[in-house]
């Protein structure tokens, strides 16, 4: 069930890796890759249990997928001072812009709760 799951998300990878490199260079695969695997669970309308027990399996690796950026930040303190002004500025506005999304998204997924509960009571 476990490696059925890593295999879904896997594929999902491997295809916003494809959709980068002919369709949209400036963006990272994984990422382009996670947009599509949210895109398809939604068109689906529920969540597979072996893509959800990959997930929390590899949940449980997040804080060694972030020993890498900080010692970074630490390797390259000297450069991040140097533009210290457009770091804060870069951010504030991706966290302002995340947030304000987040929001939007939040209040549709809300929405939506409440219109399969009224399909569902009548």
């Amino acid at each position: 069930m476990l490696l059925y799951g890593l295999t879904w998300l896997v594929v999902f990878q491997l295809l916003g890796t494809a959709v980068s490199v002919l369709l949209v260079p400036m963006l990272p695969g994984p990422i382009v890759g996670l947009v599509l695997l949210f895109i398809f669970l939604l068109v689906r309308g529920q969540l597979n249990e072996s893509i959800q027990q990959a997930a929390t399996t590899l949940l449980r690796y997040l804080p060694l997928m972030l020993v890498p950026p900080a010692i970074g930040v630490m390797a390259y303190t000297h450069e991040i001072l140097e533009h210290f002004w457009a770091v804060v500025g870069v951010l504030v506005v991706s966290l302002a812009l995340s947030l304000v999304f987040t929001g939007w998204l939040m209040q549709r997924l809300i929405e939506r709760q409440a219109r399969r509960q009224e399909e569902k009571s009548c």
